[in-house]
């Protein structure tokens, strides 16, 4: 029998619950069992729970067939726990090191009480860490005048702490002897803490921080929700007086729980973000009622009824609040601005064009990548909406023939974003273009994380450069969709940048030509480039260095060509934020060299190419679509890795993770090549493995998935095809 179970519920959290169970996991004192609750979780948390009890046979796993709230789901949990003690931790929060080891220790020299209380602390995104107003306060500190071990009579004030579960390890005796059992709906501690902390003969403190409580920027908290779930606290109180009734030896605390119950529905009441308006009234008209209920004889009436901020004036308030700060920008911009700021804002005054779509791409360059793959499906199965894509003034001339364009800052583009209901972008559109009610805005992102982005990015100052990250969190906050490529990014993106929207996995819809090209497609962009038929075409495309300030090309492309001869083409593609040098010298000159920096599509170069040569790319990703050879080339991987941070070990060797031959050297780079490692059979396993891990969902049809489901309002996505039934685009070497 283990000390300890953990019992750990989830729903929705699939960002943060590899981080949680890692926290347990990874603790000092390992005689617990972790017992994984997937409340029918819709996301990826099901199949999270089971590759940790696949990798440790500490962690038990329980699918509930449908959801049930977090109440029964810790129920479940009680039911199968085996441990002398139960400790509940949320599934996006997580145990400080060697936690558990402090309890255990404080449980052996308290003599097993009933109940062990501990501290928390409030962690935030920006890294802040607050210890609870109690412990800061001291109540957790040993004290002479204080018993170690004692009944809540002793400690009254510990009833006034806020009652959650989450912060108490609890006898599993004890609870069974009482049937302790969690109710469904909101507020489903509170009949849970009152009568455990009433019932427990023995109580003891352990004055650490245990659990960081995580507070996550938007969502994550239901009772941060507006929402009528809100009236469950009266049901929740009356097990609370039901408990008493049932035990007339507890009679003496009604009068505190009256108390206790008044305040928190005035806190609940009160709150501007939980009760919907139109429900107030009945809301405190049943508080009102439940006051009276539950009030002991000959105890003084408590006022229940709602304060100025729940009312009229205080919705007055919040709304002048809110008008105020949404004046901010836009009087600054007036000021520096005046003619253009002010036809921006009588342009927003105006009702939003349910017919127009406003594009972008890599910062106001030319159409490319996922926004580009969109609209050209939008105009075929939507051609009533009108596209403008906003590309710098500067780079108008190489935009394809056709596509309506705005510069960024001009009248047009003011308008264009002032009464667009669609916004779509692989990066994040200027502050200046402020979100309005009713507009849907699509953040497609451009590859899969390699390198720490978003948040991550706070423990790498080299690559974060002068990123606001507080500034950041406010353009994620615009986002109503995130485009995602694989299941590997869906966790990263929903963690490092945190808001309410919603992930769509979807796949990329810049790798459908993958899927959808013919021989003779690769033919033509063969023919394009130069390449001659029977030569091997390598695709080199390294990606941007922060801890180097202008580009610096890693290998020697002329000599890597006169090393592998004529037989061999090198296409090389520098990153796009060199593209205002983004040559490479001389060598443009060298045959076999081809510098194709400035070509309009990377996905035709990869139809073209027969290997991709890169680093950290996210490009070794879409092309892995293709099932060609895949080079892991990068001679600074330990600086990168230090400098910029990995979420990948591409050296690693480990399947689904290394997608192919690896060099550290130049020369280790052309003896690969001219052996013929490059697509050996270890080679193509490693590619395959990738490939079931990262490209799951591009089957051709991500930029028809996305325009049905946001311009059509489609609800149900198009199935994927299987990877084994799909037939990507040719290899250059096989017949058409």
């Amino acid at each position: 029998m283990p000390r300890f179970s953990v019992i750990v519920p989830a729903y929705k959290v699939q960002s943060y619950l590899g981080e949680c169970l890692d926290s347990v996991l990874e603790q000092s004192f390992g005689d617990f069992e972790l017992v994984g609750v997937d409340d029918c979780s819709p996301d990826g948390c099901g199949e999270i729970f089971d590759a940790y009890a696949r990798a440790d046979d500490r962690v038990r796993v329980l699918h509930l067939p449908e959801n049930v709230g977090l109440g029964p789901a810790r129920n479940a949990g009680i039911e199968v726990a085996t441990g002398d003690y139960l400790i509940f931790l949320d599934s996006d929060d997580t145990l400080t090191k060697g936690s558990l080891k402090a309890i255990a220790d404080r449980i052996d020299t308290t003599g097993d009480p009933d109940v062990l209380i501990y501290d928390y602390a409030r962690t935030y995104w920006d890294g802040r860490e607050v210890r609870s107003g109690e412990g800061a306060a001291g109540a957790f500190a040993p004290a002479a005048d204080r018993a170690d071990v004692f009944e809540v009579a002793e400690r009254e004030e510990l009833l006034l702490m806020l009652m959650v579960v989450w912060n108490k390890a609890y006898r599993r005796g004890f609870v069974e002897k009482h049937r302790f059992r969690f109710p469904a709906g909101y507020y489903e501690d509170t009949p849970w803490t009152y009568p455990v902390m009433l019932a427990a003969g023995s109580i003891a403190l352990l004055d650490r921080v245990v659990v960081h409580y995580r507070q996550r920027r938007q969502g994550g908290n239901i009772l941060a929700t507006v929402s009528r779930k809100h009236f469950d606290i009266f049901a929740q109180y009356d097990l609370v007086f039901a408990f008493l009734d049932a035990h007339p030896e507890l009679d003496r605390w009604r009068l505190l729980m009256h108390r206790r119950m008044v305040d928190h529905l005035r806190t609940v009441g009160d709150h501007p973000n939980r009760l919907p308006t139109a429900a107030r009234k009945e809301f405190f008209a049943l508080a009102a009622e439940r006051e009276q209920r539950h009030r002991p004889p000959g105890a003084p009436e408590l006022q229940v009824g709602g304060g100025w901020k729940s009312g009229p004036v205080g919705q007055l308030a919040r709304s002048a609040r809110r008008t105020v700060r949404a004046a901010r920008p836009g009087v600054r911009g007036v000021l520096a601005k005046p003619v253009l700021g002010g036809y921006q804002r009588i342009q927003r005054q105006l009702p939003l064009d349910p017919n127009l779509a406003v594009f972008a791409s890599y910062w106001s360059r030319v159409p490319a990548c996922n926004p580009a793959a969109i609209q050209a499906k939008l105009q075929e199965l939507a051609p009533d909406v009108r596209s403008v894509w906003v590309v710098e003034a500067r780079r108008r001339q190489d935009v394809p023939k056709g596509l309506t364009v705005v510069s960024p800052g001009s009248r047009s583009y003011r308008e264009a974003i002032s009464r667009a209901t669609y916004f779509v972008n692989n990066v994040n559109f200027p502050d200046g273009a402020r979100k309005r009610p009713g507009t849907v805005h699509l953040q497609t992102h451009h590859g899969t994380p390699i390198k720490k982005m978003g948040l991550d990015l706070r423990e790498y100052p080299a690559a974060a450069g002068e990123i606001s990250f507080g500034k950041l969190l406010e353009r994620v906050d615009r986002w109503d969709y995130s485009l995602s490529s694989n299941h590997f990014s869906t966790l990263i993106w929903e963690r490092v940048y945190p808001s309410t929207y919603r992930t769509l996995e979807y796949g990329y819809p810049r790798n459908d030509v993958f899927q959808t090209a013919g021989a003779a497609d690769v033919l033509a962009a063969r023919e394009e480039l130069g390449i001659l038929p029977g030569q091997t075409a390598l695709l080199y495309a390294p990606t941007v260095r922060d801890y180097r300030s202008s580009y610096h090309p890693r290998l020697d492309l002329g000599r890597l060509a006169r090393t592998l001869g004529p037989s061999f083409v090198l296409l090389n593609r520098s990153h796009y934020l060199y593209d205002e040098n983004a040559g490479f010298g001389s060598e443009q000159r060298v045959q076999g060299v081809v510098d194709v920096s400035r070509h309009p599509s990377v996905e035709r170069l990869a139809l073209a190419a027969d290997a991709l040569v890169t680093d950290y790319s996210s490009v070794m990703f879409d092309y892995a679509n293709l099932d060609r050879p895949i080079i892991v080339f990068a001679d600074d991987w330990d600086v990168y890795r230090e400098t910029r941070g990995v979420y990948l070990d591409l050296f690693s060797g480990r399947p689904g993770e290394t997608p192919g031959a690896t060099a550290r050297t130049e020369d280790e780079l052309a003896e690969l090549l001219r052996s013929g490692e490059w697509r050996s059979d270890a080679s193509t396993e490693l590619r395959a493995a990738f490939r079931e891990r990262f490209c799951a969902f591009d089957d051709g049809r991500a930029a028809e998935r996305v325009v049905r489901t946001l311009f059509l309002g489609e609800q149900e996505p198009i199935p994927f095809v299987p990877l084994a039934d799909r037939t990507p685009a040719p290899r250059p070497d096989q017949p058409g």
